[in-house]
């Protein structure tokens, strides 16, 4: 069972061990990675460490524009794309071109995302946050499984959130077609799929040299939360009532450097050499949760459910194919 898997590694690293202190000492010249969402929050400061470390680094980008004016911040072999995950033609272009280029993909980090929009249709009628949390990468990823294996050694990081637990998949009713919509039910439902997504993958292609993990960055304020209210942060703790990060928020919550040390982690290190389908947390495997776990540590077992993984991979397939 995939949750006998989630054993912690006692790494060495902290929760808020920087991104720059796990690339230290590793060499990546040579390789190539792609980082969905890699020109703000943890996403650019993940591409900061991995061109760090000698990567070419692609970033994909809704809005090229933006990419480019954040990534002159950056230093390294780095370029973007165009590519909206919400667009399925817009993947499938993007990877076409990845794919005429033929370079071996080493590293494929899945970490762009919307979290708690209003109600949104996209696609074939799919709610937003499915589609382009799970449904993009899925079909990004799986277009580029060819330049995966090219790799003889590839991994790919799945971002997820500790919000998996608000909701497993909805299976009866996954785009909010029957049932009224509620965005944190909705996000929940996405980063639950986000987590069986690298389950499903390292399932399938563990045996072709491909590695996929799972990861909860952690508590980070970035662009992520643009579509909250400040009386919504406050509600939720984040914010004080003056609309302020309190000291106990601010103790647990981390920087965006800090947030990519565990995508990076899962990305290079030797330590999960031979490992995989894992759900990872502050830069170590996470344990599953159970009664006695901290409300924003562990991961929930139906986030790491084999079956689970298996029915989302077959009905993300039918979705795609429909479209």
């Amino acid at each position: 069972m995939s949750v006998d898997r989630q054993k912690p590694v006692k790494s060495g690293y902290a929760a808020k061990t920087p991104a720059s202190e796990i690339v230290k000492g590793v060499d990546l010249a040579g390789k190539n990675a792609i980082v969905t969402g890699g020109y703000s929050g943890i996403g650019l400061e993940t591409v900061r460490a991995l061109a760090g470390a000698g990567a070419n680094v692609i970033v994909p980008a809704r809005s090229l524009d933006k990419a480019k004016e954040a990534l002159k911040t950056v230093k390294g072999r780095i370029s973007a794309g165009a590519m909206d995950l919400g667009d399925l033609a817009s993947v499938r272009r993007f990877a076409d071109d990845v794919l005429r280029a033929g370079a071996p993909l080493h590293i494929l980090i899945n970490n762009a995302g919307v979290m708690a929009c209003p109600e949104t249709r996209i696609g074939s009628g799919w709610e937003a946050q499915f589609a382009t949390n799970h449904l993009g990468h899925f079909a990004l990823t799986v277009a580029l499984a060819p330049l995966l294996e090219k790799a003889n050694g590839a991994r790919v990081v799945s971002l997820s959130s500790v919000a998996h637990k608000r909701s497993p998949i909805l299976w009866d009713d996954i785009h909010f077609r029957k049932t009224p919509y509620e965005k944190w039910t909705a996000y929940g439902q996405a980063k639950t799929a986000n987590s069986l997504f690298a389950l499903g993958l390292d399932a399938r292609m563990k045996d072709r040299g491909v590695r996929a993990f799972a990861v909860h960055p952690g508590g980070i304020m970035t662009p992520l939360q643009r579509h909250l209210t400040q009386e919504e942060m406050i509600a939720a703790g984040w914010l004080d009532k003056d609309g302020k990060i309190g000291a106990a928020v601010a103790a647990m919550f981390k920087t965006a450097e800090e947030g990519a040390s565990t995508s990076v982690w899962c990305a290079v290190s030797t330590q999960l050499d031979g490992r995989g389908g894992v759900y990872c947390e502050d830069v170590d495997i996470a344990a599953v949760m159970t009664d006695a776990s901290p409300r924003y540590s562990h991961v929930a077992p139906h986030a790491v459910d084999e079956e689970a993984a298996l029915r989302l991979w077959k009905v993300s397939e039918q979705m795609l194919a429909a479209a």
